[in-house]
């Protein structure tokens, strides 16, 4: 409960009507959600418009109408109506009343944010990791899980960075939990002032971890997509407190033009193009990695228990966000590295561990992904790699055929399938990913090294099949994900699962349920 001047003073109405209530019991943005004493914000999404529910909403209870249009004057006129509160942008009121409704937490809590095109999740999972490892009560959210209390609980929200009220709740969550650090996964989406869902965020941390092609179909352009990354690093050198930092992946070609958003200390990391803290001398296997970590004078033999070098620069960002938050040397954190666990839906191995095939599920969907995956698979398979993967539908477009490009440079079969289409035609999107693939690969044959097949379980089924010793098939795309989102709505899916069934179908043991 909050007193609604509070909420008043944040959000700046520039038009009012009606009595201001005493109090408000919520704040909401879906009116379905609405309660009696909610404030409810009408805010436009992708499908749908909140304007067109603020009637729902009155009905419903609430006490007070966020709106940045104009609306009926029956509905004003309803013997429930509330206070009406006309604003120049709802989704800015929203984010700003979310902080003050729950008592601005990330002013508590020293907050890291996570950018970047690919790594996020994990980097983010490593660094909540790292934090608690050295002591620090830390909580977390991301694409895969959040943690606001004691134990990890699955993101099942299918938003990387959610509407502001679901931030504020989580960080408020983890102060009433005792938590003293936080680390977010910060999307481009969150970041966009077209969203605000991140605009009332103090973050005392920002890491930046690589930029590659994806959501222009939002952003407009590679450099709009940029600059919304960009606010991460913006908004820290408004934070107050001292200490805070930035964390920029030197072997990135954006590293000078992120390093150079704030004016707080930057600390640098890399594996090619060197930085402050570094990893050479690199000895990847299908268990992990291990390496040379390097920090100033000091240098200390490392390792990770999770397989792929791009892991390697997903941990030495987590190393040194944690190093900068607790103020103290990377290479007394090093220990620490051994014990990281991966996320769910990365590089996970599927099946007995004695197979005579490898079935590997991972979340990887970008161009930049697939540059770091593929030639990782390539090298730790002795027969043929049968990649499984589609695009998104209703997203970014010119990704598709680069995909495609990408895949086929390494793979020797590939079998394209739904990955959410929505309401997208699903053909239409895997025929994109498939003009790339025969622009990489012109002599491959339709239906043979090249097929399309929509249904993803029909699809994974075939790779399995048609595998032989000595294969990797690499089911790509959905990684963690719990539902596939096709034109019929959100269906229950399980990749894993799925892989398992292919491979039980096919007469292989199944031992890893």
């Amino acid at each position: 409960m909050k007193k609604a001047a509070e909420i008043m003073s944040v959000i700046n109405p520039t038009k009012k009507t009606g009595a201001v209530p005493a109090s408000v019991s919520a704040i909401v943005y879906d009116s379905r959600s609405v309660s009696p004493g909610s404030a409810f914000f009408a805010i436009r999404g992708a499908h749908y418009d909140g304007h067109a529910f603020i009637g729902d909403a009155v009905e419903r209870g609430a006490s007070l109408i966020v709106h940045d249009a104009e609306i009926p004057q029956t509905i004003k006129r309803n013997k429930k109506a509330a206070f009406f509160a006309r604003v120049d942008d709802s989704r800015r009121a929203l984010s700003a009343a979310a902080a003050e409704f729950y008592g601005h937490p990330s002013r508590t809590l020293r907050v890291i944010g996570v950018t970047g095109t690919d790594g996020k999740s994990t980097t983010v999972y490593f660094a909540h990791q790292l934090l608690e490892a050295a002591g620090e009560k830390s909580g977390f959210f991301s694409t895969v899980a959040a943690q606001t209390r004691d134990t990890v609980e699955p993101n099942t929200l299918r938003q990387s960075t959610p509407e502001a009220p679901a931030i504020h709740a989580a960080l408020a969550e983890m102060v009433a939990a005792g938590k003293t650090a936080a680390v977010l996964e910060a999307t481009s989406h969150g970041l966009s002032l077209k969203t605000a869902r991140l605009a009332d965020v103090s973050f005392y941390g920002s890491v930046f971890t690589n930029l590659t092609h994806e959501h222009i179909e939002f952003h407009g352009s590679f450099d709009a997509y940029r600059n919304d990354k960009s606010n991460l690093f913006r908004a820290m050198d408004a934070d107050p407190r001292s200490g805070a930092f930035g964390v920029v992946n030197a072997d990135d070609p954006n590293a000078e033009h992120f390093a150079g958003l704030t004016k707080r200390r930057v600390m640098t990391y890399g594996t090619e193009l060197g930085g402050d803290l570094t990893a050479g001398m690199l000895e990847p296997d299908m268990t992990g990695t291990a390496f040379v970590l390097r920090f100033g004078a000091h240098s200390i033999h490392a390792r990770i228990p999770v397989v792929g070098v791009f892991n390697v620069e997903n941990a030495l960002a987590a190393l040194a966000a944690a190093a900068c938050l607790l103020d103290v040397d990377p290479i007394d954190l090093a220990p620490y590295l051994e014990r990281l666990v991966p996320v769910e839906g990365r590089m996970a191995r599927i099946g007995a561990v004695d197979l005579p095939i490898n079935v590997i599920v991972d979340y990887a969907h970008t161009p930049g992904s697939f540059r770091r995956l593929f030639p990782i698979i390539r090298d730790y398979t002795n027969g043929r790699v049968i990649a499984v993967f589609g695009s998104a539908g209703e997203r970014d477009i010119e990704k598709r055929p680069m995909q495609g490009r990408i895949a086929a440079q390494w793979s020797d079969i590939i079998i394209l399938a739904d990955e959410d289409p929505r309401d997208e035609s699903r053909l239409s999107i895997l025929n994109q990913i498939a003009e790339g693939c025969r622009e990489s690969r012109p002599e491959w044959r339709d239906g043979v090294e090249l097929a399309i097949i929509p249904d993803r379980s029909e699809a994974i089924h075939r790779a399995v099949k048609i595998a032989k010793p000595g294969d990797t098939v690499l089911l790509l795309g959905k990684g963690h994900e719990k539902s596939l989102i096709t034109p019929m709505g959100s269906q229950p899916w399980n990749e894993a699962e799925v892989a398992r069934a292919a491979l039980r179908a096919a007469g292989y043991p199944v031992d890893d349920e």
